[in-house]
């Protein structure tokens, strides 16, 4: 069959933070991507605000760069697919697959290969495709590089590799400087015999297979991504299997139902470094975005239209968590960040808080996320999203506040299924990295949350490895009680590993909630009073209403407390007077430790300005009675 020597296409997977979107920067900027007046930011793949802000890659990117053998060759065009490392993205990793034929694996030559790494792999090798090892950060100072190869070939062979898969090409790197070798340096120590990419470009040029093709096959196209323009409307983004896409042609348009219709393709472009250029023609095994078909779904097929041939489905893993998202029925619903009215009309304007609006932007979210579920509830202004992880689902809240929504969001849950009349729940593979003084606390941490522990090791360096089998449910709020018993130090991932039979309850919360038991604004001298109770989450000044949670309790049950209380003024004294306790600095919760507090009966109030935590029932007595009738059956 004929092939195409001038296109490669591949994928850099890895753990999340073990350096693929550095790498990909220095492939840029090495293989003359840039002019050289360009003012270039680091991590330019992650363009996403929260990407940079929390440091890591949340959507899958595609880029391609021209290299230029250095035997004078023509130039051949390498594809590359930035995917997500965490698992909680998974849906993105396996569209990335899909578009490339082989994958570069990035291992950190100290970590070595972690539970993402092992998500990754295991759908490449699913997917048969072969794999380039790269060894990164072989400058850090307690790298392992030989033990981190052992550990890798170890990691193939319990992912039941085959023979071909398991005799991979492996590259040293450092990408934060850009350079690459075949020969493995000293630990600690950048690569000595090479000073930038060439031998990492080089070992994809001669591993990744060229895209093959039948000449007299009819087009096949498959969408893999979608994207929008102000202008072009919706963009697909999509790999060209066979046959050839031009602009202007008129192609069957295969929907995920098997109808078929015929549209005209308005724009055809082509990626170049960071930029889309529009081109005339795609063939076979590039990867280019169409414009012209407003409602084209991700999985679906452009074919030829006299001869429409379907390709499969892209297929991706069942979701394990669950949270209701619904609008904000709070008091202070449209009412700014302290409550007290927004400073402009405009601004309560801008605020989405009707139902229909959250629909539709839920709605949205489904075109482009495939691995995300929304299911209608027993009330008709909330609805239950179902995702891979906590995380995903997070920022998806997240990105929605941001947009100007104003929502609800219940405690998160994990979706069960039943197998032969038995309930099983997800449970998640973890493996933590602790000092070895820190080793009771994480095991008797685990032993609360039913994990059982199914492999440890001890590298000699006075950090301990352990890995546990834990149900999902039990690491819902784990990791901020993880960090405070390992002081900070302790570094934790999970996989989800599959369905167990229930493990029963489990109680991860011990203290209560304080919660106000009036409307008002918070005042020093109330919370100087309460500051022995527990530990607070409001600063003076700040307004509350009845049933929102102002602190944690030190006891194990709820107490309704007055947050608002003033010290009365008398004839003898001023208010301010006598008053010489110092507050403790209330403890701030972002959304993820929101959600992470919260127990069955409270939920997560999410707006533009302020994330509060507050009761589902707001009124105290309503509270008692719904109490008293659950006791009582």
């Amino acid at each position: 069959m004929p092939t195409r020597h001038d296109i490669r296409n591949v994928a850099i997977v890895a753990h999340v933070d073990h350096g693929k979107t550095t790498i990909v920067d220095a492939m840029l900027k090495q293989a003359g991507a840039f002019a050289a007046h360009q003012q270039l930011d680091d991590r330019m793949m992650d363009s996403n605000d929260l990407e940079r802000e929390k440091g890591i890659t949340i959507l899958a990117k595609n880029t391609a760069v021209k290299y230029h053998p250095k035997d004078g060759g023509a130039p051949i065009t390498i594809n590359i697919i930035d995917t997500p490392g965490h698992a909680d993205f998974g849906g993105e990793v396996e569209r990335g697959l899909s578009m490339v034929d082989a994958v570069v694996l990035l291992v950190d030559a100290s970590e070595g290969p972690l539970p993402q790494t092992r998500f990754v792999l295991r759908k490449a090798l699913q997917q048969r495709k072969p794999v380039i090892l790269c060894i990164n950060k072989t400058d850090r100072p307690d790298s392992r590089i030989d033990e981190v190869v052992n550990e890798t070939y170890d990691l193939f062979l319990d992912l039941d590799a085959d023979e071909d898969q398991i005799e991979f090409p492996i590259v040293y790197a450092c990408g934060r400087d850009g350079v690459a070798s075949l020969t493995k340096p000293e630990n600690g120590t950048v690569p000595a015999d090479s000073d930038n990419l060439e031998p990492f470009f080089s070992a994809i040029l001669e591993h990744v297979p060229a895209p093959v093709y039948d000449e007299e096959a009819p087009l096949q196209a498959h969408v893999t991504n979608l994207d929008a323009d102000n202008f072009l409307g919706r963009i697909a983004l999509l790999r060209v299997e066979q046959g050839e896409l031009r602009k202007g042609q008129t192609v069957a348009w295969i929907k995920r139902d098997g109808t078929i219709s015929n549209v005209r393709i308005t724009e055809l472009m082509m990626t170049e470094a960071l930029t889309r250029k529009p081109a005339e023609v795609a063939g076979p095994g590039d990867i280019c975005a169409v414009a012209g078909i407003p409602d084209i779904m991700i999985g679906e097929t452009l074919a030829d239209p006299e001869n429409p041939i379907a390709l499969p489905l892209i297929t991706v893993d069942q979701p394990a968590i669950s949270m209701t998202i619904g609008t904000n029925t709070s008091p202070l619903v449209g009412r700014g960040g302290t409550g007290k009215g927004a400073d402009a009309k405009s601004a309560v304007k801008q605020r989405k808080v009707t139902a229909r609006q959250v629909k539709d932007r839920l709605d949205r979210e489904l075109i482009g996320n495939v691995s995300l579920r929304v299911l209608d509830t027993e009330r008709p202004d909330a609805w239950e999203v179902q995702g891979r992880g906590e995380l995903a689902l997070a920022i998806l809240v997240e990105q929605m506040r941001r947009e100007g929504f104003e929502l609800t969001i219940g405690k998160p849950q994990v979706v069960t299924k039943l197998v032969d009349g038995k309930v099983h729940e997800p449970v998640e593979r973890l493996t933590v990295d602790v000092p070895e003084e820190h080793m009771g606390a994480v095991t008797q941490l685990m032993g609360v949350r039913k994990g059982r522990m199914d492999n440890m090791s001890n590298h000699g360096s006075g950090w301990v490895r352990m890995e546990f089998v834990v149900p999902s449910r039990g690491l819902i709020g784990f990791r901020t009680e993880f960090l405070t018993n390992t002081r900070g130090t302790g570094i934790a991932h999970s996989i989800h590993e599959g369905h167990e039979p229930w493990f029963g309850t489990l109680t991860t919360r011990n203290n209560g909630s304080l919660v106000a038991d009036r409307a008002g604004a918070v005042t020093a001298f109330a919370m100087t009073n309460l500051q022995e109770r527990g530990v607070l989450f409001t600063d003076p000044g700040t307004e509350v209403y009845e049933g929102m949670i102002v602190g944690e309790n030190s006891r194990s049950d709820d107490m309704d407390v007055n947050i608002t209380k003033e010290k009365k003024l008398t004839n003898m004294r001023s208010a301010s007077a006598d008053s010489f306790e110092a507050i403790v600095p209330p403890r701030k919760l972002s959304l993820e430790q929101s959600l992470e507090f919260c127990r069955d009966d409270e939920c997560v109030e999410v707006t533009p300005e302020a994330v509060r935590i507050r009761k589902v029932i707001l009124d105290q007595n309503a509270r008692g009675r719904a109490s008293s009738r659950a006791k009582n059956g």
